[in-house]
């Protein structure tokens, strides 16, 4: 088992695929191969337990349990008991088998589930826990008659790192806001202003990268369930990853109106350990300090689709291109906002860098050099 070699796939929002790729390269990986929702790579369970513990941008790290053509639901039966199911899942684990059928005989995505479900179960001989029991989530996906099926490593979805306590009325993925800082290359030592921060989840990711640390670190992940789970090689990568940590010395400064939701961007900086690098104040747009060193300003303000309505928005977005210009000359600007007026109301300067989705909303990524 310990020279296993697994074909691994790690899942990204789109538009995240090539800053995860860079990660994945980062870490040593092999056979990085950028794909569409993802990258694909190869490794043991080292390889794995790292990628769960470092990758920023990725949604959640699957092993690819197997890869066959299927025309008919006795075929998937059959073809499915040959699996290595034993090698992932402990007899008795609850098992959620979601699937997905795209220009294939087999459509019907409820009994492609309880096929390759059945199948398990009779192969680690009953695969339904009692109540309470852990879950393992496989997923099943057809295309063009080839069935891909795979197992998740990673349990909740890797955005929650398990800081953030308090949320505002339409908080960011911690996945999408680190994606966003690599997609702009951003120098972690380099100064960091939101102006409009919500609950502080840029300004947190930011200090979490500056720092160096593993955004998994004090999290649990579904491959602790496997039957060969190795409790004392996650012991000495959490070793590994807690000696790489450095010290801070960039400001890294949220700002908003609202002394509620500044209240939350603290309460998660402080159960993140990094209230003491970073600082939020309660300030109107437009007015704080800026620091001298330039650095990157960026927000992710209010769409007409979730808080309010795109007429009464613009005058915000004109001013914020504004404040933009005038107070940040030399600095990085980025502004997350959908395409269309909006963006428009930004005024000169500002160009879509990418195609992001927030929250199953397309967005831009709107950037200046100020």
């Amino acid at each position: 088992m310990k020279k296993y070699k697994f074909e691994l796939f790690a899942v990204t929002a789109p538009g995240l695929e090539s800053v995860c790729a860079r990660e994945l390269t980062a870490l040593g990986m092999a056979e990085v191969v950028l794909c569409k929702g993802g990258v694909s790579f190869q490794g043991g369970l080292e390889e794995l337990y790292r990628a769960n513990l470092w990758l920023r941008s990725a949604t959640r790290v699957l092993v690819r349990l197997g890869a066959f053509g299927c025309r008919d639901f006795p075929d998937l039966y059959r073809k499915a008991l040959r699996l290595p199911w034993g090698r992932f899942i402990k007899p008795g684990t609850r098992i959620q088998v979601k699937a997905t059928s795209h220009r294939s005989r087999l459509q019907h995505t409820g009994r492609i589930a309880e096929t390759v479900q059945e199948s398990a179960g009779r192969v680690l001989g009953g695969a339904v826990a009692s109540d309470g029991g852990p879950d393992q989530l496989v997923l099943v996906r057809f295309e063009d008659d080839q069935c891909l099926i795979s197992v998740d490593s990673s349990g909740e979805l890797l955005h929650r790192r398990g800081y953030r306590q308090k949320i505002g009325a339409a908080p960011m993925r911690e996945s999408l806001a680190a994606g966003i800082l690599m997609l702009l290359n951003w120098n972690a030592r380099a100064p960091l202003v939101d102006p409009m921060c919500g609950s502080g989840t840029f300004v947190i990711e930011g200090a979490l990268m500056g720092m160096r640390r593993a955004p998994g670190i004090e999290r649990r992940f579904a491959f602790m369930q496997w039957p060969r789970y190795r409790p004392g090689l996650w012991q000495v990568l959490q070793i590994q990853a807690r000696s790489a940590e450095q010290p801070v010395e960039m400001s890294l400064i949220g700002r908003d109106r609202d002394p509620a939701v500044l209240e939350a961007a603290s309460c998660n900086a402080s159960k993140a350990g990094v209230e003491a690098v970073t600082l939020f104040q309660t300030a109107e747009l437009g007015t704080g300090d800026v620091p001298e060193q330039p650095g990157l300003v960026l927000c992710n303000p209010p769409y007409g689709g979730r808080l309010g309505h795109d007429g009464a928005l613009i005058k915000l977005y004109r001013q914020l291109g504004d404040i933009y210009r005038s107070d940040y000359r030399g600095w990085q600007g980025a502004v997350l906002c959908p395409d269309g007026p909006l963006a428009q109301a930004l005024g000169g300067g500002f160009d879509r860098l990418d195609f992001l989705d927030n929250g199953g909303l397309e967005v831009g990524l709107y950037v200046a050099h100020l």
